[in-house]
């Protein structure tokens, strides 16, 4: 059904847009990539450049007659949060939001549907409850951004477009050497015998498979009936200890040594240049709206999950 159709992908330079951009091709979809710089993995798909800030008429002739836009445009949250990268956080999310809606209204023909990437963080951080769409906001950055992202969008978005917000949680997935991923980290602490409990352990890790997270992506772009916001996460999240107890089995380390929250507090910015509440924090997430409508998960399993990308 793809067959020939054009989707543009805003922001598909890092690894979920490479790995969408390759399950469309395959389905016979013309893909465009829109992103600030030509991307190190190459494909059948085609590369034009934008900054995500300004109108430019030779990235907006390419929404002109699309079937659908993705926006997966933003930076990455794997970062030490100085006051700099909070606000490149931010803005870097609203303003690519902004920036498409205002090139919609510039064309004859925009896309029929816009499929928007927001995340499982707007929920915040509950330690034991499982959120589904109808879960209250949380507190502090992270929900801050997620709300602005999505707010940002109702304001874009125009009246004849079906829009979709899939709030997504930590997907599993090869890299594909489009980025070092949170993955390949979580797979090199695992074969050295670091990957312990972090923290209580107790913090929850909703996750899903790259393979179904293009395959929402595809019925978002497809499925008429679908509209508005779905958590984009497999039905079985898992505490942090059983999601590293299960990756050490699959590599094959016995042991995995536990990281203290002091430690994680002083390490994690020292050593991987990252937030440490990323690690100490979850949530646990199960979609309603998908389950109502159907939606199988080819990958519910984690393990076979893990399997499947590390083999």
């Amino acid at each position: 059904m793809l067959t020939n159709r054009r989707i543009v992908i805003a922001g598909g330079n890092g690894f979920l847009g490479i790995s969408l951009a390759n399950h469309l091709t395959k389905l016979g979809a013309d893909v465009v990539i829109l992103s600030r710089r030509e991307g190190r993995v190459q494909g059948e798909w085609k590369f034009v450049k934008w900054d995500g800030r300004s109108v430019d008429p030779c990235w907006t002739a390419v929404l002109d007659g699309a079937f659908g836009i993705v926006n997966l445009a933003g930076r990455t949250v794997d970062c030490i949060k100085t006051p700099d990268h909070k606000d490149e956080i931010l803005r870097s999310r609203v303003e690519s939001t902004r920036v498409l809606g205002q090139a919609m209204r510039l064309i004859e023909n925009p896309p029929k549907v816009w499929v928007q990437m927001s995340t499982a963080h707007i929920y915040g951080d509950p330690p034991t409850a499982v959120c589904d769409e109808s879960a209250a906001y949380g507190l502090g950055l992270a929900p801050d951004v997620a709300q602005a992202w999505e707010k940002a969008l109702a304001e874009a978005i125009l009246p004849s477009q079906r829009e979709v917000r899939l709030r997504t949680s930590f997907v599993v997935g090869r890299d594909r050497g489009a980025g070092r991923g949170a993955m390949a980290t979580l797979h090199l602490l695992a074969k050295i015998g670091l990957g312990g409990r972090v923290g209580s352990g107790k913090q929850g890790i909703s996750w899903i498979h790259e393979l179904d997270l293009n395959r929402l992506f595809e019925r978002a772009l497809m499925d008429d009936s679908m509209n508005g916001a779905y958590i984009a996460s497999a039905p079985n999240p898992v505490p942090q200890e059983t999601f590293m107890r299960t990756l050490r089995r699959v590599v094959g380390m016995p042991i995995g040594l536990p990281a203290f929250a002091w430690m994680v507090r002083i390490g994690a910015p020292l050593v991987f240049r990252t937030d440490p509440e990323l690690a100490l924090y979850g949530r646990y997430v199960i979609s309603k709206r998908l389950a109502d409508a159907g939606f199988a998960f080819e990958m519910a399993d984690l393990e076979a999950a893990l399997r499947e990308v590390l083999k």
